[in-house]
């Protein structure tokens, strides 16, 4: 007499209701924007750690260490000086050359540092992105951390050197902090797009540095920004007084400097400075999360 088999049907949890009550999700899922935000607060720790060990291990064979922070914007100031201040004479019509001309030189080497490192963000930790599984914006974010610390050190050295040259003390100052502020929400999503972009364009590597050199010439850094308005005119001028570093360099000016000629109204510089930290920072972040899962393959 054959046996009978009887299968009891199953009417528990599917495994997508399982699923969802553990925590779990499919597998190369691209989280959601929100999803990903908590994910790096989450990593906020490993974040400010990776930080200060790429700090630890970029200046722990120098004698000089950390110092080399301050001296490096320094001799560029000083070079800079020599040639354009004194041999081409670009001082002309700045009250207080020595202050504006460390000001940008200080101000656009933030920057500059963030990119050229952000750069290879992803490109420069393959081995790391391979071998542990976090967010992987924590890798520009901690690079502009590390930029961050460094340009806090600089701080110091720049208001002194302000200072020494005749500037007075004033509540304008007050305004530094929020400058900063907004510089590096522009800084965190400029890294997280050449981030990406270096992810697989490896040339940009390359590029960069002649890039950020026609930047700096056209940001006001080594010169007056009368010169534009002396030779610039209706959308040129406009299209040059809203790049963002000419924006970000003016209001520190402003800010550190009295009798200072600025590229615009006080009102529109900190318009643009906020315009272009919304737009860098979200923009760059939303642009680096989309490529999330690309990051390390191949």
């Amino acid at each position: 007499m054959a046996q009978t088999t009887v299968v009891e049907s199953y009417t528990g949890p599917s495994p997508q209701e399982l699923a969802r009550k553990h925590g779990l999700g499919a597998a190369g899922r691209l989280p959601s924007l929100p999803e990903y935000t908590r994910e790096i607060w989450s990593y906020r720790h490993f974040i400010w750690e990776f930080a200060g060990a790429k700090v630890a291990a970029s200046l722990g064979t120098t004698r000089l260490g950390m110092i080399w922070q301050v001296l490096t914007p320094l001799f560029n100031a000083g070079v800079y000086y020599v040639i354009f201040g004194v041999l081409l004479n670009t001082k002309h019509g700045v009250n207080n050359f020595i202050p504006y001309l460390c000001t940008g030189v200080f101000i656009f080497g933030y920057t500059q540092s963030v990119v050229q490192a952000g750069v290879q963000a992803i490109s420069g930790n393959l081995g790391l992105i391979r071998a542990l599984h976090f967010p992987r914006a924590s890798l520009p974010l901690s690079i502009t951390l590390v930029e961050a610390r460094n340009m806090i050190a600089s701080m110091a050295v720049l208001v002194t050197i302000v200072l020494v040259t005749g500037e007075p003390l004033t509540w304008e100052w007050l305004l530094l902090v929020p400058a900063l502020i907004l510089q590096t929400i522009f800084n965190a999503g400029f890294a997280m797009l050449v981030g990406r972009l270096g992810s697989t364009l490896h040339d940009l590597r390359q590029l960069i540095p002649f890039i950020m050199r026609v930047w700096m010439y056209s940001s006001a850094v080594l010169y007056p920004v009368t010169q534009f308005t002396a030779h610039l005119h209706g959308w040129k001028l406009a299209l040059v007084e809203a790049n963002p570093m000419l924006v970000y360099i003016e209001l520190m000016r402003h800010a550190l400097m009295e009798n200072v000629t600025l590229a615009g109204t006080p009102m529109r510089l900190w318009t643009l400075a906020i315009f272009w930290a919304i737009v860098m920072g979200i923009g760059g972040y939303a642009y680096f999360w989309r490529g999330e899962k690309g990051y390390g393959r191949g």
